[in-house]
């Protein structure tokens, strides 16, 4: 039941990176008027998670 769950959630998110090479994941819902990934807002960045602070700055 939890990798069900799991996975549903997990088809509705991207991974974007932006123009200055940080990682973020994002809800598809939250990003969904970028054009192109590059192009991520800072109020966009603010409703995704930086990877960076889950994975650290040396993954």
């Amino acid at each position: 039941m939890k990798g069900e769950t799991i996975s549903k959630e997990f088809q509705k998110m991207i991974w974007v990176q932006d123009k200055n090479g940080k990682e973020y994941a994002c809800y598809i819902d939250d990003v969904k008027s970028i054009k192109k990934k590059e192009d991520l807002t800072e109020e966009e960045k603010a409703k995704c998670t930086d990877l960076s602070t889950v994975l650290g700055d040396s993954w």
